[in-house]
């Protein structure tokens, strides 16, 4: 069996810590043995205290968002992020988290965000601190209450928001989760509209004015897919290691 260290060693490989925002943790968050070995391993999007407890009988736990994104200042049972590691370690389950440097890489989210919306002529696009984070590609002309059906069929959003200039779209950008600093990359690549999971209603308004359609489906909904990456990931290198999907969904849900 694959052990910990094993494990996060041939991640980062395919999953460079350069890729990182600067203002971004993630990486290896939880181990109180890298030596130890990986027989099951249950994947979720968030690391709340409901998927740490319900991975206390997992070996390894892999989610997107960092299990601790902020300079821990306490480690007791009394602040409810440290009681999670307290946990984790009690039960020697591992815990390793790849955020925006998944966002980043080649084939990773926003690679397969683009995928699963058709995008043709695919090409990175981002900001001064994340520069080839974001996608960008083309789209047959689709107007955008067509483009959000699609987004909402393909994704299983339940609803999406959409600031929408009237324009029809032949160029559309994508950010999964919180992007709404990439309308302003995404009108200077050449977009005609961003699709993301949050931007937030004053820069959707404002990015009416500027000219570019901005469609929020919900920062669950654009990141979910992250799992299928992993599913893969440990098929192909390690058959042997159960691998589940939590079955605690997302954090925050549209009701």
């Amino acid at each position: 069996m694959a052990t910990v260290r094993e494990i996060y060693s041939a991640l980062e490989a395919l999953i460079p810590r350069e890729l990182s925002a600067p203002w971004d943790n993630d990486g290896l968050m939880v181990c109180a043995d890298g030596d130890a070995e990986v027989k099951t391993v249950l994947l979720a999007l968030d690391a709340t205290a409901a998927v740490c407890a319900e991975g206390a009988k997992y070996d390894l736990i892999v989610t997107h968002h960092p299990l601790l994104f902020r300079k821990l200042g306490e480690v007791t049972e009394d602040f409810f992020v440290s009681k999670k590691v307290i946990d984790l370690i009690r039960s020697r389950t591992a815990v390793m988290s790849f955020h925006t440097r998944f966002d980043a890489m080649d084939g990773g989210m926003n690679d397969i965000l683009a995928n699963k919306l058709g995008l043709t002529s695919v090409e990175k696009f981002g900001d001064a601190e994340s520069p080839t984070l974001g996608r960008i590609g083309e789209i047959a002309p689709i107007s955008a209450d067509a483009l959000s059906e699609k987004i909402k069929k393909t994704l299983g959003a339940p609803f999406v928001l959409c600031a929408d200039t009237g324009k029809p779209i032949k160029k559309l950008a994508v950010c999964g989760g919180d992007g709404g600093d990439f309308i302003l990359p995404a009108k200077a690549a050449g977009a005609d509209a961003l699709l993301t999971g949050r931007a937030g209603y004053n820069r959707a308004v404002d990015a009416i004015d500027s000219g570019v359609t901005v469609i929020e489906a919900g920062h669950y909904y654009t990141e979910a897919i992250f799992a299928e990456y992993f599913e893969a990931f440990f098929k192909t290198h390690y058959p042997e290691i159960t691998v589940t999907r939590s079955s605690r969904g997302c954090a925050i849900k549209a009701i």
